[in-house]
């Protein structure tokens, strides 16, 4: 696939399994970002086309990031990846910035669906 994918989790872990998982896929994984300020200066770096963002990060949380993202980048795509998707689907009812939320105790393989579904339609 030629869409270009950030990873943007504070886990270095996180970041290099699902990075490892992807490109095994033949996804493109563009960068990392390891915090929310460096999520959207790699954002404006790279201009991916889709960003995964963990919500709990330091420095900006994802539904901060998603905000700022999609303000100077529309078009980005952008799903939560994180452990607290009930939490926040729950407390938000609406996420005017974000595509899509995929539980990480979902697994890699609901990742890469919500992946496939978001990069093709």
């Amino acid at each position: 696939m030629s869409t270009e994918i950030l990873i943007a989790d504070d886990s270095e872990a996180v970041r290099g399994a699902v990075r490892n998982y992807l490109t095994e896929r033949n996804f493109n994984v563009c960068g990392e970002a390891i915090d929310g300020e460096d999520a959207i200066e790699k954002t404006r770096e790279l201009k991916p086309d889709l960003i995964l963002l963990d919500l709990a990060m330091p420095r900006a949380n994802g539904i901060v990031v998603a905000s700022v993202v999609k303000d100077m980048a529309p078009n980005t795509r952008i799903v939560l990846f994180t452990m607290y998707s009930t939490a926040l689907q729950r407390t938000f009812h609406s996420l005017n910035h974000v595509d899509a939320i995929v539980d990480k105790a979902e697994g890699m393989g609901k990742l890469t669906e919500c992946l496939q579904h978001l990069l093709t339609a």
